[in-house]
């Protein structure tokens, strides 16, 4: 099938090297323009321009797709479909009605739950389940679009984002290869989505990244695991910043924030609903470290407060 594929980070990668190797022509890759990033913060380009290059694809980068100048190559490619996958730019009706069969986004949810910027990590932090890969048919609203295919995913019990997000890439690349020939063979049938049963996953925030240690450790658990690797969960330390990879729910009481215990296999801290113990953990500017080996350089005690 000639294809336009439109995306930017790693996830979209994986599936636009998926329909490479599947044989599909890709007439037009589009992504976003380089941005800075890393410590240099020099302009670096997304994982989709890096694989475009590799493989000769033509490859734009528009800011917008609002003006008929940037929507030019798209019309010049003249494609069947277009795949959509974590572009990161709004695709107006304008570009949505160019290809013959529209535009096909593949998506980290099962819709309607967690439409928006952050299904991954919002799936965890809520304690679902499950979660999955959706491919819907894309219209003007935001993940609004009628529903394709969805393929359902369990959440391990200690998975973080990153974890999930390798596995849901995957699965959305496998997805999106099987769905085309059935597509254009007019075998799938459009479900249309309940708007009633819809949630919002709302881009993260870097202030979300602060541990309040009156919420229960269940949710402060979740919230740890659903931030990795970003932006991180942090708390504060004698005025340092201490960021935390990993921890897992243990009993104990005490006032929220209070280090209740400590050896090489655990800090122990208080929370409003029991305690986390705290595995994994990193200054600013240093590396993450298993506790035995943070400690070794950075002494904590029972009744120091954290926060």
């Amino acid at each position: 099938m000639r294809l336009a594929f439109a995306g930017t980070p790693e996830f979209a990668a994986r599936a636009l090297a998926a329909l490479i190797d599947a044989g599909h022509d890709i007439a037009l890759v589009l992504t976003q323009p380089d941005r800075p990033a890393g410590r240099g913060m020099k302009a670096r380009p997304s994982a989709v321009k890096v694989l475009a290059l590799q493989h000769g694809l033509p490859l734009a980068q528009p800011e917008s797709l609002r003006d008929a100048a940037a929507r030019a190559p798209v019309e010049a490619a003249a494609v069947e479909l277009m795949v959509v996958a974590a572009y990161g730019l709004i695709l107006p009706p304008a570009v949505l009605e160019i290809p013959r069969l529209g535009c096909v986004n593949i998506h980290a949810s099962l819709l309607p739950r967690w439409r928006g910027a952050a299904p991954i990590q919002r799936a965890i932090a809520a304690g679902d389940p499950e979660t999955g890969i959706t491919l819907m048919q894309m219209d003007a609203g935001l993940d609004t679009g009628a529903m394709l295919v969805r393929h359902p995913l369990g959440i391990g019990p200690r998975e973080t984002a990153g974890e999930l997000h390798d596995r849901l890439a995957d699965l959305g690349a496998r997805a999106i290869v099987e769905l085309l020939p059935r597509l254009a063979a007019g075998e799938i049938e459009a479900q249309v989505q309940d708007a009633a049963l819809a949630t919002y996953a709302a881009k993260i925030d870097k202030a979300e990244a602060r541990i309040e240690w009156s919420l229960p450790a269940t949710v402060l658990d979740r919230r740890i695991r659903a931030f990795d690797p970003f932006p991180g969960t942090q708390t504060e330390r004698a005025g340092q910043t201490l960021k935390i990879w990993r921890a897992q729910p243990a009993p104990g009481t005490g006032v929220p924030g209070e280090i209740l215990a400590v050896d090489a296999r655990a800090v122990r801290v208080a929370c409003g609903e029991g305690a986390l113990d705290l595995v994994e953990v990193q200054k600013m500017g240093g590396k993450r470290l298993p506790i035995a080996a943070f400690l070794a350089g950075h002494p904590l005690a029972a009744g120091e407060r954290l926060g």
